[in-house]
């Protein structure tokens, strides 16, 4: 053979398997353009479900915001009711004493009463402490110490100087304690 015969023999291989690749690679993009759109597709659509969910949750959040507004929205005017029942209470206090003014008694324990009652329905509610009770500074505010009367009152509560109250699930004010020593 020649030099040019094996050129050519040589050559043709080469054209024939440029023929495959030709006749291959149009499959393969089509395959991979294929494959490309379905990830693009896959990673909108995951895009989407991030953004969905994220809106819901931004939804129920400021559902849950709204909700929790309206029931401490009177915060404010309870908080200035407050020193109105105390002084309520000290008079009826001050009243039982004096037995002269027992019609007196009756009418402001009537308005005391219709105050509480109306205050309670918009969700005021007492919190109860009881002389006795355990300090758990979470729940009471010490005002002061004192020497505890009996062994068995120590770290307990001797007097309620003021009432606490919640407002809904929320405390308002805190029951303000004496404690034992």
């Amino acid at each position: 053979m020649s030099n040019k015969d094996k050129d050519q023999t040589l050559e043709e291989p080469k054209i024939q398997d440029d023929v495959l690749d030709s006749d291959a690679s149009p499959e393969l993009e089509e395959v991979s353009e294929e494959e490309q759109l379905k990830e693009d597709l896959a990673k909108e659509k995951d895009k989407f479900m991030r953004l969905f969910a994220e809106f819901e949750n931004y939804k129920r959040r400021t559902t849950k915001e709204r909700i929790d507004l309206f029931k401490t929205a009177s915060e404010d005017v309870m908080l200035s009711m407050l020193p109105v029942l105390d002084d309520f209470e000290r008079a009826l206090l001050h009243i039982e004493d004096d037995k002269e003014a027992e019609e007196l008694r009756k009418g402001v324990l009537l308005i005391y009463n219709k105050l509480l009652t109306t205050l309670e329905k918009k969700g005021l509610a007492k919190i109860e402490v009881i002389k006795g009770d355990v300090f758990n500074a979470d729940n009471h505010e010490a005002i002061t110490q004192i020497p505890a009367p009996s062994d068995d009152l120590k770290g307990k509560i001797i007097d309620v100087v003021e009432k606490g109250y919640k407002l809904g699930e929320k405390v308002i004010r805190f029951p303000k304690v004496v404690i034992g020593q």
